[in-house]
């Protein structure tokens, strides 16, 4: 197996947080994921499993009600499960939309929005 196919490429959004504490408190406390290296005041990176989300500190308040990031897979059907079992505020229904993917969305503290879909027949 080559470097390239043990290690691919993939995309990680990085979006805007006027509070990293509040950001770092609401995606490990209530969605599970792992704060992952140092703590800094101005700069935040979340795992769990694949999933992978930067944070950068801003002091634009009107920049996270407009950032949003899509998380697809088979995994999804479990995350909202999960996230309905935790009582996740904010978190919509998981329902087939228009353009034929099932999803459901949630809204971080500051606005980011987080979206999840997979294939219907992925469920």
């Amino acid at each position: 197996m080559t470097a390239q196919a043990e290690d691919p490429a993939r995309s990680i959004p990085i979006l805007p947080s006027p509070d990293i504490a509040a950001t770092r408190d609401f995606y490990r406390d209530d969605l599970g994921f792992a704060v992952v290296g140092p703590e800094m005041d101005d700069y935040l990176i979340v795992r769990r499993g694949e999933i992978e989300i930067h944070f950068w500190k801003s002091d634009d308040r009107k920049l996270p009600e407009v950032s949003a990031c899509y998380i697809r897979g088979g995994e999804v059907p479990a995350l909202h499960a999960e996230f309905s079992a935790r009582g996740v505020k904010q978190l919509s229904p998981f329902a087939v939309r228009p353009w034929n993917m099932k999803e459901f969305y949630i809204r971080d503290p500051h606005g980011n929005l987080l979206k999840f879909g997979c294939a219907p027949e992925e469920v």
